[in-house]
């Protein structure tokens, strides 16, 4: 981390008030949205934070980070007269976030804790929505407004938004920014801002790019954990099914129907995957939709609320979508494509499990990756169950045992039937077995689950112990792309993936030079691979990579994508095969 002073995450409170410290109508609005104590990230910020210091705020997704910034900045926004306010050229609190969907999310979660300061307005500027319309908003002036960092900067450049009054800057899901490629517009804005000001960073997890970031802008921070960087969200499950890539539709199928009845986060690499992925559900009689980049605003918003109220239960997504998904009560999370690194694991993972309750996040593994996710998850410090996945037998005999578990349920209710109900049931018994009768309705009233359970046949053992790890090893490339011009590995991975035409589970150890990087390739695919990197690159035209003496490494390598990242580079390759950043 830093040398930034840092507050531990705190024991619960002892206080007969959970609430103890809370302005009088943020307590009462936390009360009647259910809380009936701080988070511990919330209570960490409240005991924290003087009033005076620029915060680093660390805690699992799903933690309450939201309402403890919240919390931080209510003193500053209840202050100061009406004529102060009309007197101010443009808003007093400026958050930037990565998605349009987290900027909804977080306009309404402070809308309605921040409900009792008068005269506060929160308006929204994100890409995907009328600029005039966003215009006469920002004439209006509101104290508080919640931006993505393309849309932001676009109209601080029309002077559509003037910063001269924003006392402080928050930042929320950093590390999500730079992964999907803000710096360049995030540093931008921050240099305009006035100063003084109070810059505050939130984020699940502080990578050296967000530190150097947070370092850069930050004076004296003050590091507030709600829970340990690294730590295991203890109200999830993880589990890990070794599946052959052609029984991966008959795995999921299998999953939702265990999990028939809760709502499933399904995460894919790309959006093409989220549309084909749904449309199959779909058709096996799921209430499935896709949710990815290319969705228009409207249609995004109306997938959200249909998951939110129940209409559909399963959403497949993409990584970037998913940003702003704020259900609390999603019961499962299947990464049905391997996460790209610990970091994007802990993210996707972290939608389920909130607010307390109880979750399950399951990843689907290829034989051939097994040891690379393995070292992926401990990276992530996650103690994931490995296991088999859930066979057609076993998925039939969990759906008897949930209808026995209902019928005993509502038998053993003091709801009483009705007498027509007694007199029907007499007519049935009348000179039949009751046994009979009442085994054959029980048949009858089985439920008709949305299809039929599908057969999972035993992956293949392969003697390769992971992505990459195969008999004849690997690769090794270079890459005129080092750190001095902001190559870091999930940049590298990328451009590999892209220019190669390969998934990033074929490739191995990455080392990122001061000029120069180097990495690893299966040696399976590496002949194709180095013919089509030989072509030149329309996007970065000026990066060549070209095939090294000697093998790469197929032992002894670094953690999955744990290497440090550097600053972005002048040439720009996105994350492989995956949703581009939003404005």
């Amino acid at each position: 981390m830093s040398d930034s002073p840092q507050i531990p995450a705190p024991a619960e409170t002892a206080a007969a008030d959970p609430m103890a410290g809370v302005p009088a109508g943020l307590a009462a609005a936390m009360r009647r949205r259910g809380f009936e104590a701080l988070t511990s990230v919330q209570r960490a910020v409240l005991d924290a934070d003087p009033g005076t210091r620029d915060l680093r705020i660390s805690s699992q997704t799903g933690s309450g980070k939201t309402v403890a910034i919240g919390l931080a900045l209510a003193g500053h926004l209840a202050a100061g007269t009406e004529t102060d306010r009309r007197d101010r050229p443009g808003p007093s609190v400026l958050v930037l976030v990565p998605t349009r969907e987290l900027a909804m999310q977080v306009r309404e979660e402070l809308a309605w804790l921040l409900a009792s300061i008068e005269g506060l307005a929160v308006e929204v500027v994100m890409g995907g929505t009328s600029l005039a319309q966003e215009r006469r908003a920002l004439e209006r002036r509101p104290l508080l407004l919640i931006g993505t960092p393309g849309r932001t900067l676009d109209h601080l450049k029309t002077g559509a938004l003037v910063c001269d009054g924003v006392s402080h800057v928050v930042l929320d899901e950093s590390d999500r920014m730079l992964d999907m490629g803000f710096r360049e517009e995030l540093e931008a804005i921050l240099e305009t801002l006035p100063q003084p000001h109070r810059t505050h960073l939130i984020s699940a997890t502080f990578p050296a790019g967000v530190r150097r970031l947070a370092d850069r802008f930050q004076r004296e921070p003050l590091h507030v954990e709600g829970t340990r960087l690294g730590a295991a969200n203890v109200d999830i499950e993880h589990v890990a099914h070794v599946v052959d890539p052609r029984d991966r539709h008959a795995a999921l199928v299998n999953l939702l129907l265990l999990n028939e009845g809760g709502r499933c986060l399904i995460f894919v690499e790309r959006r093409i995957d989220a549309s084909s992925l749904a449309a199959r559900l779909s058709a096996a009689g799921f209430p499935v939709q896709a949710f990815s980049g290319e969705l228009a605003q409207a249609q995004r918003t109306r997938t959200i609320d249909a998951f939110r109220d129940g209409s559909i239960r399963t959403l497949v997504s993409t990584d970037v979508a998913a940003r702003g998904i704020d259900v609390p009560d999603i019961e499962l999370v299947i990464h049905a494509d391997s996460p790209a690194d610990a970091d994007t694991y802990v993210h996707r993972s972290g939608r389920t499990g909130r607010a307390g309750r109880r979750g399950r996040s399951v990843v689907l593994v290829s034989p051939r990756a097994r040891t690379w996710m393995a070292r992926l998850l401990r990276t992530a410090a996650i103690e994931a169950d490995w296991r088999p996945a859930p066979a057609a037998g076993l998925v039939r005999k969990q759906l008897r045992k949930r209808f026995r578990r209902e019928l005993h349920a509502r038998l053993g209710s003091e709801e009483m039937p009705t007498q027509a109900q007694i007199d029907h049931a007499k007519g049935l018994l009348d000179g039949r077995d009751p046994a009979a009768v009442v085994a054959l309705l029980i048949e009858m009233a089985q439920p008709t689950p949305a299809c039929p359970p599908m057969e999972v046949r035993e992956p293949a053992v392969h003697e390769r112990s992971g992505p990459g790890d195969a008999a004849q090893g690997f690769v090794r490339f270079t890459i005129n792309w080092g750190e001095r011009r902001g190559a870091a590995p999930n940049r590298l991975l990328g451009h590999v993936c892209r220019r190669g035409q390969i998934r990033g589970h074929l490739v191995g150890a990455i080392d990122i030079g001061p000029d120069a990087s180097s990495f690893d390739v299966d040696a399976s695919v590496a002949a194709r691979f180095e013919k089509l990197v030989r072509r030149p690159d329309a996007r970065d035209p000026g990066l060549r990579i070209t095939r090294a003496g000697g093998q790469g490494r197929a032992r002894g390598r670094r953690e999955p994508h744990s290497r440090r990242p550097g600053p972005r580079t002048q040439a720009r390759p996105g994350p492989a095969r995956r949703d581009p950043p939003e404005r």
